[in-house]
């Protein structure tokens, strides 16, 4: 298979540089084929704005979704976002590895998103009528594909329990997990978190490595978090609320899992 790790750390003799480097070279033990995009090694130019096209639509006001649109029809797009856009269609698997900052991940890697992430690619494709509304949560451009986070932070995991002052954990990784993976098709695995990192010695990091390693080669067979699809009958269109007699009791992130 072949898997595509976007990696935003500042620092590689960081932990996260060396789990990054285990990932690779597990998977790449397995068989599979890896490319790396080191987002802050390649220099990632993370503000979306006029300068990722070199054919402007309209030089008197920027409009990011149509300019991105026009950029991606036209094939002016900036070479870095479409170099990224080749490596997500030629992945079978897509992890985003990244430390938790204040509550979601560092900026680098959220302008990759939104500069990679083109009008037409990854949003505002398909059909849009009464009985759907375009193709994403659960179809979409990246359709059987896998996706998996490698998640870092500094907090205890009791913080991020059900009743932790945090937050849950599936809580807090909601919006990516469903709004950037889910939304344009990936099939998200459940993420790989590592808690209280200031406290990894050599032997608490050998028991992540370990645990890491078997979520890696449990990576196309662990089954994938049970998001609702938007399209699949669960919604009413074009509302997108969930019907009456889907999840009557809950609400908020929990009733859109099934």
């Amino acid at each position: 298979m072949k898997v595509l790790l976007v990696y935003a750390h500042p620092e590689p003799k960081s932990l996260n540089g060396s789990l990054r480097d285990f990932t690779v070279k597990r998977l790449e033990q397995a068989g599979h084929v890896v490319q790396v995009s080191d987002l802050y090694a390649m220099k990632w130019k993370a503000s979306l704005d006029a300068d990722d096209s070199r054919e402007r639509l309209s030089a008197e006001r920027f409009y990011p979704s149509r300019e991105s649109k026009h950029a991606l029809e036209k094939g002016v797009q900036s070479e870095d976002i479409a170099r990224e856009q080749d490596k997500l269609m030629w992945a079978d698997a897509v992890i985003l590895q990244f430390p938790m900052w204040w509550f979601s991940m560092p900026a680098i890697l959220k302008g990759w998103v939104e500069r990679v992430y083109a009008y037409g690619f990854a949003y505002g494709v398909g059909e849009h009528s009464d009985a759907r509304w375009g193709e994403r949560y659960g179809e979409g451009k990246f359709a059987g594909k896998r996706a998996m986070l490698i998640v870092t932070t500094g907090g205890w995991e009791s913080h991020y329990s059900a009743r932790g002052i945090n937050g849950p954990m599936d809580d807090v990784l909601f919006p990516i997990q469903h709004g950037i993976l889910y939304y344009p098709g990936f099939d998200v695995v459940p993420p790989f978190v590592v808690y209280r990192t200031s406290k990894i010695d050599e032997t608490n990091y050998a028991q992540v490595r370990d645990a890491l390693g078997q979520r890696l080669d449990d990576l196309w067979t662990t089954a994938p978090i049970p998001f609702r699809q938007q399209n699949g009958g669960a919604y009413a269109i074009p509302q997108l609320t969930l019907r009456d007699e889907f999840a009557p009791e809950q609400v908020g992130f929990a009733a859109h899992i099934e």
